[in-house]
């Protein structure tokens, strides 16, 4: 059973702005490079809300950008913009258990063939929390009220995969020759990242959060993951971002063909 209040406002998003902020410090600017600061407050004339996404241009501004071919800009267009979607849903219930919602109609978008690639922000958020939140009693504005962890793990999985990722999956597939595999692998492998980048900011261990999210994305067959001494995790992934066909080639840290 879930309720929802929905007046404007950015209060709820405090807790994850500042997780990302601590992220940030810890790794520099371009750590969150993909985001707008703060989250919120994207707008413009080069910025499109995700629904309204043009997906041939954003694969031929892929293609221009990493000088690749098209199934490979495909593959990396989405390794990006899954990687700077997620992030923020990501953290948000790994650290203070608040997910905002990365649904296409709350995420806007913005482009280019320069560094960095891909630029995401919010408007008008919402942010799901448990009932339990001490945020519930103020009568904070933007807020999806759910009863425990579990149904938002469920509003996590629906807001961001089932809403956004699966129809754009589908629209990349139509147009270039990749597998869900292939993709969901590199979504996979972004969750774990973010989360391994942000594991000083956790609490709980991290891997048990890794896993929690990614069997809630129904990826977590798809990276084998290792606790790190000193914190966060080692990462294998079991497929390939294609990386590797680009003209000059780049073989990933986590990338299943390195050492071959």
């Amino acid at each position: 059973m879930t309720a929802l209040i929905s007046r404007e406002g950015v209060e709820p998003l405090a807790p994850v702005v500042a997780t990302l902020g601590a992220l940030q410090h810890r790794h520099g600017k371009d750590s969150l490079q993909g985001l707008v600061p703060g989250l919120v407050g994207a707008g413009g004339p080069d910025w499109c809300p995700a629904a309204e996404l043009d997906v041939d241009d954003l694969l031929a501004t892929a293609a221009r950008r990493w000088s690749a071919q098209p199934h490979a800009a495909a593959a990396l267009a989405w390794k990006c913009y899954s990687y700077w979607l997620a992030l923020p849903a990501v953290l948000g219930f790994a650290a203070s258990r608040r997910v905002p919602l990365m649904t296409p109609d709350h995420v806007l978008v913005r482009y280019t063939d320069r560094q960095p690639f891909l630029t995401l922000g919010l408007r008008a958020p919402v942010t799901a929390v448990v009932a339990t939140d001490p945020i519930v009693a103020t009568d904070a504005p933007g807020l999806l009220i759910v009863e425990d962890e579990a149904e938002l793990l469920g509003v996590l999985r629906r807001s961001l995969a089932d809403a956004h990722l699966e129809p754009l999956l589908e629209e990349v597939r139509h147009r270039a020759r990749l597998g869900r595999r292939t993709l969901w692998g590199s979504v996979a492998s972004g969750v774990a990242y973010g989360l391994s980048r942000a594991a000083d900011s956790l609490p709980g261990p991290t891997m048990d959060i890794a896993h929690r999210v990614l069997t809630a994305l129904d990826a977590d067959d798809l990276v084998d993951l290792t606790e790190r001494a000193g914190g966060g995790l080692d990462i294998q992934r079991r497929t390939c971002c294609l990386a590797f066909t680009l003209p000059t080639p780049k073989v990933c840290t986590t990338c299943c063909i390195r050492g071959h």
